[in-house]
């Protein structure tokens, strides 16, 4: 019989990935709520100093794959250690990071032990008549949002995308047990080989990340325009990001889209220029702690979500609130 919740612990260089934090996080509450473990499993090579860590954040038990050839990511070594972890513990739930390690090796995994996967969830709870995970993701380009039940197969699969859930606090004294599972990765073959790895610094800032956000949207008007939304995002120490129509406009990089379709942002402040609101938008920044709106229209829905709400008119209110913001 199938049972606990498995969270596959992302991992690079050994350093634990935030979004595996948040992962815990969630497992926490479902495995609770199913009266089941939190279990949490961590593939690399000589990766064992990480279990205290992961129990630290939420996982009852923590299963080690420590072999050489799990050093560096690579799809079939990685899939054929992940699929025989399956098969040997046969877990109720298993949830990955929609980040790109998850994306790929997640739907792999499903097919193999042959279950289904719901991919980029944003919610994720117990039904209480049936005991099954409701996935929640959005669906036909973001316009809705679709709950997703695996009813005839086991695990239950979702990859999450991070910023969504939310991580405990680090408890350092939790308790838990540690055990090395043995895949046997002989003659495992691998299609790719890694002749060299090259670190490189990012330039842009990861804006799940970001402290205090200043997000432009459609109401901005222009490209010319954005520059009032950069003077002030740099008077305040901000960083900069949009919603999908100012993106799809080309006035600001991929990256920095916020929404369904985008980043899942958790700020203590965001700021929304010329921000309609949409359901798709608001569903990646309603978790800031602190939402402030400016836009003309009275009667736009993200005054709804908003802490503070300001109307009027954004070539006015822009520039004075930066010549402000300059002088404190």
């Amino acid at each position: 019989m199938s049972k606990n919740v498995f969270v596959m612990a992302e991992q690079r260089d050994g350093v634990i990935s935030k979004v595996t934090l948040e992962l815990l996080g969630k497992g926490r509450t479902l495995a609770d709520t199913l009266g089941q473990e939190l279990v949490a499993v961590v593939l690399g090579s000589g990766i064992a100093d990480k279990a205290n860590e992961l129990i630290a954040y939420g996982a009852d038990r923590v299963l080690v794959v420590d072999d050489p050839m799990l050093k560096e990511y690579l799809t079939e070594p990685y899939a054929a250690a992940t699929t025989k972890v399956i098969r040997e513990y046969e877990p109720d739930i298993v949830l990955y990071g929609a980040t790109s390690i998850g994306r790929d090796l997640a739907p792999r995994i499903s097919a193999r032990v042959k279950t289904g996967l719901t991919a980029d969830c944003t919610k994720l709870e117990i039904d209480e008549e049936t005991k099954l995970l409701a996935m929640t993701r959005p669906a036909f380009g973001g316009n809705i949002m679709a709950t997703i039940m695996c009813a005839d197969h086991r695990p239950q699969m979702a990859t999450v995308r991070p910023g969504v859930m939310q991580a405990l606090e680090k408890d350092e004294t939790r308790t838990g047990s540690v055990e090395k599972v043995d895949v046997d990765l002989t003659g495992c073959d691998s299609k790719v080989k890694i002749r060299e790895v090259v670190m490189f610094k990012k330039k842009a800032a990861d804006i799940t990340e970001s402290k205090m956000l200043v997000s432009a949207g459609r109401g901005i008007g222009s490209e010319e325009n954005m520059q009032m939304v950069k003077d002030v995002a740099a008077a305040l120490g901000a960083d900069l990001c949009g919603s999908r129509a100012v993106i799809d406009q080309g006035w600001l990089a991929k990256d920095l889209q916020i929404g369904q379709t985008g980043k899942t942002v958790r700020p203590q402040l965001y700021l929304a220029c010329g921000i309609s609101g949409a359901i798709q938008h608001v569903a990646g920044m309603e978790g800031s702690e602190l939402i402030v709106a400016i836009n003309k229209n009275e009667g736009a829905p993200i005054f709804k979500v908003a802490d503070l709400g300001i109307v009027g008119d954004l070539k006015v209110i822009l520039p004075k609130l930066a010549k402000k913001l300059e002088e404190i």
